[in-house]
């Protein structure tokens, strides 16, 4: 062994060491929380790299900018000296890796060579319009809706006229015929979502032998990250990259599969040795992050999954305190308790940016911000496009998107007379309708605006001068014209555009916030570094530059925008702080009907992937983990009782330190777990007998069961009010009895 492989494994266990040199055939590496997932991900390409496999031959995919630029920059720091041998090494995302391919082959994938990518404004944007050229009430379909169901049929890699084909009922036929409109504007505009950077590329692997061939031979070790938050679509570009060789390494842990809701698939990683036969499974079990008494907590509550593959887990970091259970009277209180937390940990040493504030629903971030600003305590909240989605910024980029895709009539329409330029609505609308009339795109039909009727002179001017601002910096940025570099471009649109002018002749704060924005916009753009692209490859032209850039920017996410040195404290959702840690983690809300979701309550499946959500939060933590529940609650102005979650009945005790309150409405009724509840139960009652449980719902006053019994049907029991006593099964209470239920 070389002295770079001694290096290489230097420090890992006996486990981390057998993923990182197992790298002919399929392996399946279980990761769970703080088991050093990463440190093998990257020790594995480095091993790879030191085995003289060309750097070109890997590819490494996972889902978030930040975990991808990890991944590199550990790579680099593992083998220094010799970074420009590994110029093509490719480590994406799997929507970056994918947005590359369609950039590479439009033809073979069928979108247009500079498609634009619609955001989720922009998608909302286009599935309004969907809803109405279908002929429906937006009141009943809305964009969240309907735009969840096209994904779901995309994800499946079924397009608009294959769901069409299917029929159905009234609800799918509408679908279908949303989707199809929705499409139709997507293809006008040159436009591709989210869903369709996976979908083309997916298709196009499968159907295309050439391509598929192309690419086996030129990927011949496939790595992914975080392999259980995986769909149908990227399990196909997964299958259809793997070649005869079968080197395909997946990492991930099913436990931690929270994305079923926008597609994921946890089936591909628990069926991952049986789609790939003779594949190696090798499990890390050690956590080194987490204290022990963390760890036995979140592994107790997991256990409680069926889809849970028994692993042993283990920590050297010592038991730690306790998981605190919190009561609160209401959601202001505690707010006011974890004020108290923070503050008390940042006195004993804890800086402010290794705490986190962890919520099911953004919508308890409200009194919490609100809270920590009384309380002077330094916070950010997670919202990876809050930057993005302001007007001037969304303004400057819809500008140069518009330079890249000319067809792009979502970005055209809001600049068109941004500032004012003498567009008015009148003028536009006669434009929209010639075009309509001609079967032309607004585009087109603007720079033909000589041929629209009706139009003023003033207007046809107007008109014709936007279009010649756009079409120079389109030709200047497609190598007409020597610009120094991407951020001179960025600004030079923001100049020319009108943008800055019109904000510099304001005085008001919030146009000097404005002008600050768009130069911060500017410093993003010299701040951004290119992907590495293949060796022989032409040094890109500022258009393309600001496409791959406008790329990285839609693709952004709530993790990517986590900074761990703003020195404060971080609060986010739970599904944003996937692939993050914390010392100190408190999660809010720890509620039925928040966590768990109330749309889970009676969904085993729903219900088993909450109860991953809330595992995923509670492995966060490194030593302090908090959870905290409030006793009232106030939603859409009405303030309702709250039952603590049915996870904490969960959670082993030994491992927590309970110090909220029993009986917090004074009641007289202490609050039944519905741990010990289950439907399928039998239990005995001392008036009715026998009887099964049918179904359990967790309500402010405590948890109801309704069971049918044998001799007097259905009755619904307040359970801590009932004397129900279950009944063990080996006791075989129905035996000789014939079950009519």
């Amino acid at each position: 062994m070389s002295d770079c492989e001694h290096e290489l494994l230097n420090g890992l266990t006996d486990a981390q060491v057998d993923a990182v040199t197992t790298t002919e055939g399929p392996l399946l590496v279980l990761a769970g929380p703080g088991s050093g997932k990463t440190t093998v991900v990257t020790r594995r390409i480095a091993w790879l790299l030191a085995q003289g496999i060309p750097s070109w031959q890997l590819l490494a995919l996972t889902f978030t900018n930040k975990a991808a630029g990890e991944m590199r920059d550990r790579v680099d720091a593992l083998l220094p000296g010799v970074s420009g041998e590994r110029r093509g090494l490719t480590i994406m995302t799997f929507h970056g890796f994918c947005a590359r391919l369609l950039r590479q082959y439009p033809d073979e994938a069928r979108v247009p060579s500079n498609y634009s990518i619609y955001d989720t404004t922009d998608r909302r944007a286009a599935l309004k319009q969907a809803v109405r050229n279908a002929g429906l009430d937006s009141g009943n379909w809305t964009p969240a809706s309907v735009g969840e169901a096209i994904s779901q049929c995309k994800n499946r890699l079924t397009t608009a006229e294959q769901h069409d084909a299917g029929g159905g009922d009234f609800y799918t036929r509408s679908i279908g015929r949303i989707y199809r409109e929705y499409q139709t504007i997507l293809d006008r505009n040159g436009a591709l979502d989210f869903d369709d950077l996976l979908l083309k590329v997916a298709v196009m692997l499968r159907d295309d032998d050439e391509m598929r061939q192309t690419l086996q031979d030129r990927f011949r070790y496939l790595m992914i990250d975080e392999y259980q938050d995986t769909n149908q679509a990227q399990f196909v570009i997964a299958s259809a990259l793997v070649g005869p060789q079968r080197n395909i390494c997946v990492v991930g842990d099913p436990d931690q599969s929270i994305y079923g809701w926008r597609g994921a698939d946890i089936s591909n990683i628990l069926d991952f040795e049986h789609q790939f036969s003779a594949a190696k499974v090798v499990s890390l079990g050690r956590n080194f992050r987490s204290t022990g008494h963390i760890v036995e907590a979140s592994a107790g509550l997991i256990r409680r999954n069926s889809s849970h593959r028994e692993r042993t887990l283990h920590t050297e970091l010592g038991d730690g305190d306790r998981v605190v259970v919190a009561g609160a009277a209401d959601e202001h209180d505690e707010a006011r308790q974890l004020v108290d937390l923070f503050r008390d940990q940042f006195m004993a040493g804890t800086p402010w940016r290794e705490m986190a504030v962890l919520y099911r629903i953004n919508a308890l971030s409200r009194v919490l911000e609100q809270a920590f600003r009384d309380g002077q305590i330094p916070y950010v909240v997670a919202r990876g496009t809050a930057f993005y989605e302001r007007a001037e910024i969304k303004d400057a980029l819809s500008y140069l998107r518009l330079v890249v895709n000319p067809r792009d009539e979502v970005a055209l329409r809001r600049i068109i007379n941004t500032p004012p330029r003498g567009i008015g609505k009148t003028s536009l609308d006669r434009v929209e309708k010639h075009a309509i009339l001609n079967r032309m795109g607004l585009g087109e039909a603007i720079r033909n605006a000589e041929q629209v009727p009706a139009l003023t002179a003033r207007a046809r001017s107007a008109l014709g001068r936007f279009d010649e601002m756009v079409e120079a910096w389109r030709s200047d940025a497609d190598g007409g014209s020597l610009l120094l570099d991407l951020p001179d471009f960025v600004s030079r649109v923001i100049r020319e555009s009108g943008l800055e002018k019109s904000l510099r002749t304001g005085a008001s704060e919030e146009d000097i916030a404005r002008l600050e924005n768009l130069d911060e916009l500017v410093t993003a753009a010299a701040e951004w570094t290119p992907p590495r692209g293949d060796p022989e490859d032409d040094e890109p032209t500022i258009l393309q530059q600001v496409a791959a850039w406008l790329e990285s920017i839609a693709l952004v996410s709530d993790a990517d925008m986590v900074d761990p040195e703003n020195g404060s404290v971080t609060l986010m959702s739970l599904h944003a702080a996937k692939g993050l840690e914390f010392d100190v983690v408190a999660m809010a809300g720890f509620e039925q009907g928040l966590l768990p979701h109330a749309r889970s309550l009676e969904d085993d499946v729903e219900r088993e992937e909450e109860r991953r959500l809330c595992y995923v939060g509670m492995t966060r933590a490194r030593r302090t983990l908090h959870l905290s529940h409030a006793h009232r609650r106030t939603v859409r102005g009405i303030t309702e009782r709250t039952m603590p979650s049915q996870f904490l009945g969960e959670i082993p005790a030994d491992a927590l330190d309970r110090q909220d309150d029993d009986d917090p409405w004074g009641t007289g009724i202490k609050p039944v777990s519905t741990a010990d509840w289950q439907v399928g139960a039998t239990v005995r009652h001392p008036t009715f007998g026998l009887g099964m449980i049918r179904r359990v719902v967790p309500r402010p006053r405590g948890t109801t069961a309704t069971i049918e019994f044998l001799e007097y049907g259905h009755r619904t029991l307040l359970v801590a009010q009932s004397n129900l006593e279950l009944v063990d099964p080996d006791e075989r209470p129905w035996e000789g009895i014939d079950i009519p239920i």
